[in-house]
């Protein structure tokens, strides 16, 4: 009997006598937002989640968080979907169960701090589009970060539920940072500011199960709104913490269904009904109704695995209890490492990650601040010659110095703050004020460049909050361009077909195999070695004098070593008109400075014809979601930019020319 008949036939026992438990826990479903975010990169789309919806609106759950997080970022971006009519599609379906969203506070969807007008307009869609609870946090716990987006949250008599993100800087909760009383006195503070519930947000599922119990039982015992608990497999403790969460008293837990559960995910809601029958704790849920649920989805599980985290042995990943990583800033570091060609980096990258993390104030590994960290990680073990040079600080690091994202919870290191604000343009001074304070409004200057473009407030809001990309997908949206092919959706007869195509590639039958001609004398000999295997081969000259095809010379960028590309000799001319997507440019002879990363184009900070000195940011490059300064490693002038705001750039590619002198 496979594992669903095994269940069914346990819930079968107790149905006949099944009472009603005094005190049933509350579970909100994860499965529509950060269960696919988890596994497969946030690429669940509305058109698979609806195959369902009607389903997961029996079941009984809490609330079911459905937006939020990357969810905003990955749909229009990569899905060509709107994300505000995901909530409303979503709605026409899904009556009677409440729908909740993860929103970072003052960063709301995005990786910054905005203006105060953004968060007041956006939250307010929000709930005007069917968002009913609102799970607040701020990557640094900064609750001052909170205050507008709580005053339309309430001002809606919408719940707030306020979050606090849980860190460790040992292996257990304690010592003198993160420990209960940091808790509880974060939860005592939620609850001052009209917090309907508080949450503890264990993003990389570090709360051990007796942590999670004396947690829960402090917090029980010092607050009066119901206390709810978030976190993830990643490290295997997940399902046990929720446990011992349960025994102390817990009201509200986040679960997955089965497909969209463990491994970097969330504890699995179908075990936890079973295991809680009959007790005081009983969900009520109908384990043949999760089962048929469960079977719905996994037929759609097929078209996202090209976009699931690298198979290992196991469906746990130990190394987060020592790094501390959440599992999507670790996916996050290796596709950038892999991309870079770096890969063999990934140690030292690891090794940065926890000096770096002390050196910005100890700060929780959270959305934006574990991008903040893991990129600069990056840029300290690829450029760094010495230990602590910090030769290459992104652009948010330089904020969160200044005091843009908010209070870190230690101070920052006062020399690389020192470093980091060193020419920065908002001032050298670092701001202890809440940061909205000092934002200047947005939403009128966002209606000026959306004019034609946006159809409504909705629209606006999008290029708000993500300026390049949104308005990319505005005009994919309006047919002013094309759906990329790249957006297109995959089919379960796409992955059929590519299958096969696979199977017949393995086989050797897609290649008509010529007859081998008899072996020259002068053929030369190579030892091979492809993943651990040997091969020695045979290599014969076909006819005629070898040509280079293209050769690219591994360059360096000043201040720090970096790849850059040969100069490239052309006939003097005037630089070319940027273009919106990056063919290999005509450029003029000179320096070149090419992407040391993979990314997209954000903006030059000079312009032809200027005057650029020594390590001076030339242009801005977006990687891994934050902005990295490129800089001049020349003095001269800048002869050619050649392109446009959006292109996506590959490592390699010529960003701009410097006219030495």
């Amino acid at each position: 009997m496979d594992k669903h008949g095994i269940l069914e036939r346990t819930q079968m026992r107790y149905e006949a006598d099944r009472p009603k438990a005094a005190n049933p826990i509350k579970i909100q479903d994860l499965s529509f937002r950060d269960g696919h975010q988890s596994l497969f990169a946030t690429r669940g789309r509305t058109e698979d989640l609806l195959h369902v919806a009607k389903l997961m609106d029996q079941v009984g759950y809490y609330s079911m968080e459905v937006w939020g997080g990357a969810t905003f970022d990955a749909m229009h971006r990569f899905l060509g979907e709107d994300p505000w009519q995901r909530i409303r599609t979503l709605k026409e379906h899904i009556t009677k169960t409440p729908f909740s969203m993860l929103l970072r506070g003052q960063n709301l969807v995005g990786y910054q701090n905005y203006a105060d007008d953004v968060v007041e307009a956006f939250v307010q869609r929000a709930c005007d589009n069917g968002i009913d609870i609102f799970r607040i946090f701020d990557a640094l716990n900064d609750f001052r970060n909170f205050q507008t987006a709580v005053k339309i949250v309430l001002k809606n008599k919408k719940h707030f539920q306020g979050s606090i993100c849980y860190s460790l800087t040992e292996q257990r909760m304690g010592g003198d940072t993160y420990n209960i009383d940091y808790y509880v006195n974060k939860a005592k503070q939620l609850q001052d500011m009209g917090a309907n519930s508080v949450c503890i947000k264990d993003m990389a599922g570090l709360i051990a199960p007796y942590d999670a119990y004396e947690l829960i039982k402090a917090l029980k015992e010092s607050v009066k709104v119901p206390v709810h608990l978030h976190t993830h497999f990643t490290s295997g403790m997940g399902d046990l913490s929720l446990f011992k969460a349960i025994e102390a008293g817990v009201d509200i837990i986040d679960t997955c269904m089965g497909p969209y559960a463990y491994r970097t995910s969330h504890p699995g809601v179908e075990p936890l009904v079973i295991s809680l029958l009959g007790t005081n704790r009983d969900t009520g849920m109908d384990i043949k109704l999760l089962n048929k649920i469960d079977k719905e989805m996994e037929k759609d599980i097929p078209k996202y695995l090209q976009f699931a985290n690298n198979p290992k042995y196991a469906i746990i990943d130990t190394d987060v209890i020592i790094h501390q990583t959440p599992g999507g800033m670790l996916s996050n570091l290796v596709n950038q490492l892999k991309q870079m060609e770096e890969l063999d980096k990934l140690d030292a990258v690891f090794a940065e990650i926890p000096k770096v993390r002390k050196d910005l104030g100890q700060i929780p590994l959270v959305t934006p601040t574990s991008q903040i960290v893991g990129i600069q990680s990056v840029n300290n073990a690829l450029f760094d010659t010495k230990d602590g040079e910090y030769a290459r600080i992104t652009e948010q690091v330089k904020d969160l110095c200044y005091g843009l994202y908010g209070k870190t919870t230690l101070p920052i290191d006062k020399d690389l703050q020192a470093k980091a604000l060193k020419g920065y343009p908002k001032g050298e001074t670092p701001i202890s004020e809440r940061p909205g304070n000092v934002i200047p409004p947005a939403m009128d200057q966002v209606k000026k460049e959306t004019a034609g473009l946006a159809k409504d407030l909705d629209d606006q809001l999008i290029v708000a909050i993500y300026n390049v990309t949104g308005k990319k997908f505005l005009r994919i949206k309006y047919g002013l361009d094309p759906l990329p092919e790249e957006m297109k959706a995959t089919t379960l007869e796409d992955v059929k077909a590519e299958e096969a195509w696979l199977k017949k590639a393995k086989a050797g039958e897609l290649i008509e195999k010529p007859l081998a001609p008899d072996k020259p004398e002068d053929a030369r000999e190579f030892d091979v070695f492809v993943d651990g295997s040997y091969y020695r081969v045979d290599v014969a000259e076909k006819g005629g004098t070898p040509r280079v095809i293209s050769h690219r010379p591994a360059p360096a960028i000043a201040p720090a070593p970096m790849p850059a590309a040969a100069p490239v000799p052309v006939a003097a001319a005037p630089a070319p008109a940027p273009v919106a997507s990056n063919p290999a440019p005509v450029v003029q002879s000179g320096e070149t400075i090419t992407a040391p990363m993979p990314g997209m184009m954000i903006k030059y900070e000079k312009q032809i014809g200027d005057h650029v000195k020594i390590g001076e940011t030339v242009l801005v490059l977006e990687a891994m979601k934050m902005y990295n300064n490129i800089p001049s490693p020349v003095e001269g002038t800048l002869t050619a930019a050649p392109l446009s705001t959006g292109a996506n750039v590959s490592k390699g590619d010529v960003l701009a020319v410097i006219q030495v002198g």
